[in-house]
């Protein structure tokens, strides 16, 4: 493979910078352009080590630099690497690439500093995937779990069921290749609960997808209401700022208002709407239909209320909307005389799940917390055990692979050859094989790495 290098820090002005530098050719163009203050070659030079010099072009100082050296295959890569700590200002960073590039390196592709690791086999497509989960958390919680994957806690889960699969493959083998020593009720049964026990394993690991996509996306938080029940100040107070416009006049919000939040561990996804109610407004009319999808789409609906007023029929629409969903229902505005309470016949249905709370005051904003926590479970999530999955790719490989190994299971219920079985079998291997990366094609792989960044 050739020389590649890269700026590996965020765009901008900063302390240190780093250029990252990996292949075969990576200490020969190193020796061109940095002069370091005790010279030494780079066969006395150990692997882990860093060296302090300048970067020097035509005997000019370029910077003052450190350089650490990582020799193969101990690296990032399992080749020669080098990353060069500059000061951190644009220019100077893009001098010392533009000459590690004149004296031979190419520039690098997003991602292929990691695609290397992975096809020289340091690590497998899923851990490789986990590097960009760690890069983009939001969370600690997200970032603990790209963590695991990263060190190969999924890797294991798929290799142990792969483990289990083979050895049924093993057995239909020699089923096939000896028929005289064929004990095909014992097979079966054998076969059977090794099916069983990779399925059960694998619908563990899909079901886990749904904390797994609130760990990683947030629990998309949908707050609906009519005009005025106080939409705007719950997500203010929720945020701790003046996110939204809060005025009086009824319509304020005509757009969706989308904000990240995260509150005790609870990673949120928070859309404020425009209020729900008969308008002849073209544009809040377009606000209330988007407000309406939103709703449908959501993982969890807050209906506000302005517990200050007696129920209208758009605020029973509102309710019609929060029945069909996960919701909390949320009376505001409680500093004032309440007309709705929690006794209401509408709300009867729903008051398991109602909290009392003043977005003005900010009173009852931590019994909302709770409330969202008890339903979606995310504390009791055991992030140095559990293994879950975060990745739609590796969720819908898992859903293939169960579809197979149901398949595999009706064709020896219904005594299809053990040849045929082993087909489906075959085919929940690829689906395995293709979350490491052993089955995964080219095309997959390139689509991968390319949502990395520059020097990754």
């Amino acid at each position: 493979m050739s020389t590649i290098a890269s700026i590996s820090t965020a765009p901008g002005i900063g302390g240190i910078g780093i250029i990252r530098m990996s292949g075969r050719d990576t200490f020969k163009i190193l020796n061109k352009i940095f002069v370091m203050k005790n010279s030494k070659d780079i066969k006395e030079i150990s692997g882990y080590t860093m060296k302090y010099g300048h970067i020097v072009e035509n005997n000019r100082t370029i910077d003052e630099v450190l350089v650490s050296y990582f020799k193969s295959p101990k690296s990032y890569t399992t080749e020669d690497m080098c990353e060069i700590n500059s000061h951190g200002g644009t220019v100077v960073m893009r001098k010392i690439l533009e000459l590690c590039l004149k004296n031979g390196a190419n520039l690098a592709e997003p991602g292929e500093f990691t695609k290397r690791a992975f096809l020289n086999g340091r690590i497998d497509l899923s851990q490789a995937e986990s590097v960009i989960d760690i890069i983009n958390a939001k969370s600690e919680r997200e970032a603990k779990e790209g963590i695991k994957q990263l060190n190969g806690f999924l890797s294991k889960e798929i290799f142990e069921i792969k483990q289990i699969l083979l050895e049924i493959m093993t057995n239909i083998e020699v089923s096939i290749d000896y028929p005289e020593y064929d004990t095909p009720n014992v097979t079966n049964v054998e076969i059977l609960e090794k099916i069983d026990i990779s399925r059960k394993k694998l619908e563990d690991l899909k079901d886990s997808f749904d904390n797994g996509k609130y760990i990683k996306q947030g629990i998309k938080t949908v707050i609906i209401g009519k005009p005025n029940a106080g939409k705007s100040s719950l997500l203010n107070a929720i945020l701790n700022e003046d996110r939204a416009i809060v005025t009086e006049v009824e319509g304020t919000t005509r757009d969706t208002i989308e904000e990240f939040v995260n509150i005790k561990g609870i990673p949120l996804n928070l859309v404020d709407t425009a209020g729900i109610r008969e308008s002849h407004d073209i544009v809040e009319k377009i606000g209330i239909e988007k407000s309406k999808k939103l709703a449908e789409e959501a993982d969890l609906i807050i209906a506000i209320f302005d517990s200050s007023q007696n129920f209208t029929n758009e605020d029973l629409e509102i309710l019609k909307i929060a029945k069909n969903k996960k919701s909390i229902i949320v009376l505001n505005k409680i500093d004032l005389k309440q007309k709705i309470t929690s006794d209401n016949p509408e709300l009867k249905d729903l008051n398991k799940n109602l909290i009392n709370l003043s977005a003005k005051n900010k009173n009852g904003l931590n019994l909302l917390f709770e409330k969202i926590n008890d339903m979606f479970n995310l504390n009791e999530i055991n992030l140095d055990n559990d293994v879950v999955i975060t990745n739609e790719r590796h969720k819908n490989l898992i859903s293939t692979a169960i579809k197979n190994l149901n398949e595999a299971e009706r064709s020896l219920n219904i005594g299809m050859p053990v040849d045929i079985i082993a087909i489906n079998l075959k085919d929940v291997l690829h689906n395995l094989g293709e979350i490491t990366g052993e089955e995964a094609s080219e095309e997959i792989i390139n689509e991968i790495f390319s949502r990395f960044c520059l020097g990754k």
